[in-house]
């Protein structure tokens, strides 16, 4: 029989303690929906006690959700009232266990903690409500007390027993052999509450699941009190796919998932982060990208759509010519192999200069480099170009240009820089080419964003429009320029 994992979401409790994450009641009620279409299995709404606010919002969460509700109290009879007032399925009751709460937080005997402990499930299961416990802090807290509590709240009637390591301080091997040891002396379900303090709350949620607990609690982004709970997505990716185990997430639903409580929570998810990170299926490298077009599994161990997201080729310094072309087939752009290399060249040359290639500035360059005339057709090549420009002062250029087979040089002044440069092509070329219109549009925001340079220009006779594609924004004027000259120059 195929081992099944139930999945306890805390997005909507632990994840909103995040620092600087608030959610109203409607951004709640619409996370909750989220995680109830996606197949969590029990949604910790909130603290019904923490305020009225959290109090109404677990309350409607609780009526209009079909997953199991659970609410959060502490082993304190008024935090269990408002649990149970506010309609839960599930009463979350937890008290700490460990010698630093016990002396510091709580100043309370280990005796005393048991019988609160002990009575806190009691009235809720005499109130007819599932009972969760948690011993908080329990991979701190010294073992023979901590099966003992467990032991008791076991026999008081909770039906799960969870195992926070609250702080974050356990290790996969050592989780492993910590949860084995309880689970060899409780019958009931057992559950895992992993904090990333050390970045290992997925790791440890797993070396739980591999000692026998029965359920896992996480959240989505892995959202949470200081450096965040085991992450929801790679928790139950890794179960699906390395470990063979079932959960009822529908998976392709996480990825949808992920984007909305980012937007709502207005917390970034990093660009690296597994399964739902921008990066997660991107691909630059030319030979990845070559490998991947050809068959994914040769660098990509999930497959995008199982999760809800795509595959997605990166434009930058390490793309090849295979990357380039099936991004720019993916806009219907057709190329040539020497439009292809010359486009490709281009994104290298820019992405070494640390300009990030969007779509975008892709599709701008390639139909620049398709407007060029052919590179054995062309009557004029800009070989050099100088630029001298003071403040006060016109600002003065110098052309080095390949005339017919010739070298032509010219220097000339203009009202700007890029007068100045149109005014030494024209000398060197001995063509008294009008410019009838300029226009400069950039790509991208930002200030090293492309300039996309389009110019009308007439010889008197014939009139012809050129593009001129570039970081900097003269030498897309002149590339624009040169180009529509060898138009006139061929008609």
């Amino acid at each position: 029989m195929t081992r099944k994992i139930r999945i306890f979401d805390t997005t909507l409790r632990d994840g909103e303690q995040t620092p600087g994450v608030a959610l109203d009641i409607e951004k709640k009620l619409e996370i909750a929906h989220a995680l109830s279409d996606l197949g969590v299995d029990i949604i910790e709404a909130g603290f019904p006690i923490n305020s009225k606010s959290e109090f109404e919002a677990v309350k409607r969460i609780a009526k209009d959700i079909d997953s199991k509700i659970c609410g959060l109290a502490r082993a304190l009879k008024q935090d269990i009232d408002k649990c149970i007032d506010a309609d839960v399925h599930i009463v979350h009751t937890f008290i700490s266990t460990s010698p630093q709460h016990l002396k510091y937080q709580m100043e309370k005997s280990e005796d005393e903690v048991y019988e609160m402990a002990v009575n806190a499930v009691e009235y809720v299961v005499d109130h007819g409500f599932t009972c969760l416990f948690s011993p908080m802090d329990a991979t701190r807290s010294d073992l023979g007390f901590l099966l003992r509590v467990c032991k008791g709240v076991e026999n008081a009637g909770a039906k799960i027993i969870n195992i926070p390591d609250t702080v974050g301080i356990m290790y996969p091997s050592a989780m492993k052999e910590f949860i084995s040891k309880i689970r060899r002396e409780i019958n009931v379900d057992l559950d895992v509450h992993c904090h990333n303090d050390f970045g290992m709350a997925v790791a440890n949620t797993l070396a739980a699941v591999e000692a026998g607990v029965n359920q896992v609690q996480v959240a989505v982004n892995g959202l949470g009190e200081r450096a965040g709970n085991a992450d929801l997505e790679q928790v139950v990716m890794a179960l699906k796919l390395l470990y063979k185990i079932k959960t009822n997430i529908k998976t392709e639903r996480i990825y949808k998932t992920s984007k909305l409580v980012e937007r709502l929570t207005g917390v970034r998810i990093m660009p690296n982060f597994p399964i739902v990170g921008e990066n997660a299926f991107a691909h630059e490298s030319g030979i990845h990208v070559h490998a991947v077009l050809k068959k994914p599994i040769t660098f990509e161990p999930i497959k995008p759509e199982m999760v809800g997201a795509r595959r997605r080729l990166v434009i930058g310094k390490h793309v090849g010519t295979h990357g380039i072309e099936a991004k720019l087939k993916e806009f219907k752009i057709n190329v040539n192999e020497e439009q292809l290399r010359e486009i490709t060249n281009k994104v290298k040359e820019l992405g070494g200069k640390g300009k990030r290639i969007v779509e975008e500035d892709l599709i701008a360059i390639a139909e620049d480099v398709i407007g060029r005339v052919p590179r054995e057709e062309r009557i004029v090549e800009l070989i050099d170009m100088e630029l001298n420009s003071k403040f006060g002062k016109k600002p003065t250029a110098r052309v080095v240009l390949n005339v017919k087979g010739e070298k032509k040089e010219a220097v000339a002044e203009g009202v700007g820089p890029v007068d100045a440069v149109i005014n030494a092509i024209r000398i060197a070329s001995g063509e008294n080419i009008i410019l009838e219109e300029y226009h400069l549009d950039a790509i991208t925001g930002g200030s090293d964003a492309l300039a996309d340079v389009t110019i009308r220009l007439s010889d008197g006779k014939n009139t012809t429009m050129a593009r001129g594609v570039s970081e900097d924004i003269v030498m897309a004027s002149v590339m624009a320029f040169i180009n529509g000259l060898n138009r006139l120059l061929r008609l």
